[in-house]
């Protein structure tokens, strides 16, 4: 005798009776049975006999709570989730009474769900699936979608994704209860064609006319056997007995070399599904996309806006350089005079570690001279040092020298409100003579413009050499202030100190103030720097949020395509396959609405930008929020998957 296909010893299925809730209800009372293959048979029972439980058992979609299923003489309960996941796809076919069919799938892409988990290459598996739907008279009916299609071609897409991946069983539970008599008639007589090839075909029924037609007729009542007609001679079906679990561990080898082929394939499949979902509930998919739209608008905009105004802030700052520092004497009382800064001064202030220049300045409010045009502005007199200390550079022109400062050299170099005011008449000034307190200077150069800053005209002045101001304009040699250009900005604090106490010890007094502009910019970098994360963390709530939306639709999702779950599991998706299948909808989802929100933000920046607001947009930022919101899928939508992947299939199969 052969080994049978399925041998069944005194199966038992209780449900309840534990943790304290409802009763035990033993549905299937000891069941033996063995079935060959090729066998044509019926179970035939009133409906609560248990014969749907009994088929759950059999396609390996439920287990026992007790006795002994073989398959192929290999005990079922030793199998693993996936080996039964594989079972169900190489050895079972399915066709029920409800069709089950997945409603946003075409009839084609129905039958090609089976192979899809199998890893048949896509071109493959479409053929082979059009070939089936041809065989069984639909093949004007590829893409049509369930609701497109009557009962009875709904059953042969069924009947033909049960034969995708070979269905050497064919297990068809009512396959004709929800047809009409001419549609019932044509589903029986495949079932008879596939029984003829060779199939193995169970037929679960209620209608003993229907069970008649089967070769053997096992009668249940009551969770029990109770009529058995008997085995005949079964159609020899090839290959039929050879889908079992060691099959699987033969071929683990080359189902790890197919995996990456079936993962992209699945992926494919995901997406294409999860985009039909998305636009069958499209304002609902628009509510779940708005969170995450905002979301990463606001932190690319917060981000852009934070960054302008921090730049615009540097270098309003920055005016007479961002590592500038800037010494000048203590205004004494009336009675004592705090003793003026000297060149000297200058000279112990160069001598420090990290200085780069040091630019002493000397200056006062003067008359200035061109024809009949007087203007009164501040003539500041200049060593060869005050470009670089002040990161002032020449518009045109050049800067008196070394030689200058030696001789006394009466030349100048304008700022550009003077120059407006002087050369009204858009001369050229350089090489033009102006009085300064009724002395000639030459105007060799003009400065590049300032603006202002601190609600001073910073291009309202005229340089000339330190030592043509102090001999022939002011009549002494001491400086107003000395500007200090330092090195590493990251040290500005302590430059500071010592630049303090070195003036202390040579002065003997502590009688010099000192403005740490770099400190003061350094620090107000750190703190714009927290203010513009700041706001990127706020607006990243709204990607959080965001993604609790994401969550909450991906929960309802989940509920709503429960049978789906169940179909798809039942014709050979592992829990992997399924937490793959609704972690990538979440992943599009918010793909979807990260890719619109960097659009949405670069349009608000842009907005911003004419209305003269500060913007600065980072790519860092951009990629940044956008990772983001992707993550936000993948974090949010992990828990719905999960909860999808481990729904038990008939629960799932059950469900509206």
């Amino acid at each position: 005798m052969s080994v049978p296909v399925i041998a069944l010893q005194d199966l038992r299925k209780r449900y309840g009776g534990e943790g304290g809730g409802a009763p035990s209800v033993e549905v299937l009372r000891g069941i033996s049975l063995q079935i060959h293959a090729g066998e044509f048979v019926a179970i035939v029972g009133a409906s609560g006999s248990g014969k749907s439980t009994l088929m759950h058992l059999l396609g390996c979609l439920d287990q026992a709570s007790s006795g002994s299923y073989h398959f192929n003489g290999q005990d079922v309960a030793s199998m693993d989730a996936d080996q039964l996941a594989w079972l169900r796809r190489e050895a079972f076919g399915f066709v029920f009474q409800g069709y089950h069919l997945i409603a946003t799938e075409s009839a084609c892409e129905n039958v090609e769900v089976p192979a899809l988990y199998a890893g048949l290459p896509e071109a493959a598996r479409r053929a082979r699936a059009q070939q089936l739907l041809q065989r069984l008279g639909l093949g004007d009916k590829l893409q049509h979608r369930p609701h497109q299609l009557s009962g009875g071609q709904q059953q042969r897409v069924s009947i033909a994704r049960a034969l995708m991946n070979g269905g050497q069983i064919l297990l068809a539970d009512e396959p004709t209860g929800a047809l009409d008599s001419h549609s019932g008639t044509e589903v029986m007589a495949l079932l008879h064609e596939l029984a003829d090839a060779g199939h193995t075909v169970i037929l679960i029924t209620h209608d003993r006319a229907v069970a008649a037609q089967a070769r053997r007729v096992i009668e249940i009542r009551d969770g029990q056997i109770v009529a058995d007609s008997g085995r005949l001679q079964a159609k020899s079906a090839s290959g039929a007995g050879k889908t079992n679990a060691s099959s699987y561990q033969n071929n683990s080898k080359s189902t790890r070399q197919t995996e990456r082929r079936v993962l992209w394939a699945e992926l494919r499949d995901a997406l294409r599904a999860a985009w039909r979902v998305m636009a069958a509930n499209r304002f609902r998919t628009a509510l779940t996309l708005l969170g995450i739209v905002i979301g990463v608008a606001s932190v690319i905009v917060m981000l852009a806006v934070g960054t302008g105004s921090q730049q615009k802030v540097m270098a309003d700052m920055a005016t007479f350089g961002a590592k500038a520092m800037y010494v000048s004497a203590m205004q004494g009382s009336s009675r004592d005079r705090a003793a003026p800064l000297t060149l000297a001064d200058a000279a112990t202030i160069r001598l420090l570690p990290n200085i780069q220049s040091v630019a002493p300045y000397i200056e006062g409010r003067l008359v200035v001279r061109r024809g009949n045009i007087d203007h009164q502005t501040e003539v500041g007199g200049a060593t060869t040092d005050f470009s670089e200390a002040l990161s002032w550079p020449l518009a045109e022109g050049v800067w008196f020298d070394a030689a200058d400062e030696q001789r006394l050299a009466k030349v100048a170099i304008l700022g550009q409100t003077v120059r407006k005011a002087l050369f009204a008449d858009g001369s050229s000034p350089l090489g033009q003579d102006i009085l300064v307190e009724g002395v000639p200077f030459q105007v060799i150069g003009v400065l590049a413009a300032k603006g202002a800053s601190g609600g001073d005209d910073q291009d309202e002045r005229v340089v000339v050499p330190f030592s043509a101001a102090s001999a022939r304009l002011y009549g002494h040699p001491n400086p107003g202030w000395i500007s200090v250009l330092i090195r590493d900005m990251d040290q500005a604090s302590a430059t500071g100190d010592a630049i303090l106490a070195s003036l202390a010890e040579t002065r003997g007094a502590k009688d010099v103030r000192l403005w740490n502009q770099a400190e003061s910019i350094r620090v107000q970098g750190e703190t714009e720097r927290t203010m513009t994360l700041m706001l990127g963390l706020i607006a990243a709530i709204s990607l959080v949020v965001g993604g609790i939306g994401v969550m909450n639709v991906m929960l309802m999702t989940v509920r709503e395509r429960t049978r789906e779950i169940g179909i798809r599991m039942a014709t050979g998706a592992r829990q992997r396959d399924i937490l793959r299948q609704f972690l990538t909808e979440a992943v599009l989802v918010t793909v979807v609405g990260g890719a619109i929100g960097v659009a949405l933000g670069l349009a608000l920046g842009a907005v911003l930008l004419a209305l003269g607001v500060p913007v600065v947009f980072s790519l860092s930022a951009m990629l940044g929020a956008f990772g983001c919101a992707v993550a936000t899928g993948i974090v949010f939508g992990y828990t719905p998957a999960q909860r999808a992947a481990r729904l038990d299939p008939v629960v799932a199969l059950a469900s509206e």
